[in-house]
């Protein structure tokens, strides 16, 4: 059962909440950035792209606890209630949407100018430009994760405040909740180091389609289920409570595992993954570990981890389980385009990969 108040009033927009919004959000990806610039942080070179190798900046866990600190005194000192965040849900997506438009303009702009490419239209506009656009010496890909992630973590913890705010408790769902997407949030900026690798960074160029993805899809569509639980009444039965922390964890060993072992066999073709040295094809394909079950079991993993998500809220609603079935979605087809461009890359190596390791986002099935 669901307490409509909870849920829907909050939506009401005026035109001083969307410039409060604007304000907040400016203001939070402001000084994001100049965190970014100014904490310490391991540089790391990173893979060749266009001819160049970038270095990269690694202070995204600094940042991350800086800013849960920070929240955490406000709260605790009065200063400033996360509640706010749940209450501004509605006004803060429309600004992020603005904001998402304006970096992408501003992205599209200053590459025309530059006169790096030609104009591309609406398609340079929607896909980029650039690969890897800096400002201030700061990869601009890599720094949107910052406040894309810091963000859900923050609506994560203002939709635990309203519910404590308005019921007096948190309940068990709400509890679990906290506790899958804070650990999902920190484990990603502890392997912030392995971003530099992925596909995103790598191949895809920086337009709107990825910055939408980092300040507006993110935040608020991977938050679908906390936004939910707030005013949820019923309580999560222990035996679902039990199968879904399996789940979860079941689904984040698979998904960081499988990511760290790729991770550590780049750097170093002798590493030992599940207690034997990595083997590999030509030392360049891994089939050692996760890798020898299955091409993409890395989203296996992580689509197991956006059900827990969801599956705390309980089958009340098919709202939540959203998120996990529009990331099905994506990453199948993302692992289609994973395997044409490895094909092209690897040619007749890919075919014996293939033979060797059949199987492809899901063991003995798919």
């Amino acid at each position: 059962m669901v307490v409509p108040e909870a849920r829907f009033a909050l939506s009401e927009l005026s035109g001083s909440m969307l410039l409060e919004a604007a304000v907040m959000v400016l203001a939070f990806v402001g000084v994001l950035f100049v965190g970014s610039v100014l904490l310490p942080g391991r540089r790391v070179v990173g893979p060749d792209l266009d001819g160049k190798a970038p270095v990269y900046k690694l202070n995204g866990l600094a940042l991350f606890l800086l800013t849960v600190l920070a929240a955490m005194l406000a709260q605790i000192f009065g200063w400033f209630s996360l509640s706010v965040l749940h209450s501004y849900f509605a006004a803060l997506f429309v600004a992020a949407n603005g904001l998402a438009v304006a970096v992408a303009g501003w992205l599209y702009w200053r590459s025309v100018r530059a006169a790096k490419v030609s104009q591309g239209g609406w398609r340079g506009f929607l896909l980029g430009l650039d690969l890897n656009p800096t400002c201030l010496g700061v990869d601009l890909k890599l720094f949107s994760y910052r406040p894309s992630l810091i963000a859900l973590a923050l609506f994560n913890v203002s939709f635990a405040v309203a519910q404590l705010e308005t019921r007096g408790e948190l309940m068990l769902a709400m509890v679990l909740y906290q506790v899958f997407t804070f650990l999902y949030v920190l484990n990603y900026f502890q392997f912030e180091y392995g971003m530099i690798h992925t596909w995103d960074m790598i191949s895809e160029r920086f337009g709107w389609t990825l910055v939408w993805g980092d300040y507006v899809l993110v935040p608020f569509f991977y938050s679908l289920a906390g936004w939910w639980l707030v005013g949820e009444t019923e309580p999560l039965p222990p035996g679902a409570a039990a199968a879904v922390v399996l789940l979860f964890v079941f689904g984040f060993w698979l998904f960081r595992g499988a990511n760290e072992q790729k991770h550590r066999f780049k750097h170093d073709l002798s590493a030992m993954i599940w207690g034997r040295p990595a083997r590999s094809l030509d030392g360049r394909l891994l089939v050692s570990g996760f890798w020898g079950i299955g091409r993409h079991i890395n989203y296996t993993g992580e689509i197991c981890v956006y059900v827990a998500f969801a599956a705390t809220t309980g089958l009340a609603s098919w709202v939540p389980y959203l998120l996990p079935l529009w990331l099905a979605g994506l990453l199948w087809h993302r692992s289609r385009r994973d395997e044409n461009r490895c094909r092209v890359k690897y040619g007749e190596l890919w075919e014996r990969y293939t033979r060797q390791v059949r199987f492809s986002m899901l063991p003995f099935v798919h």
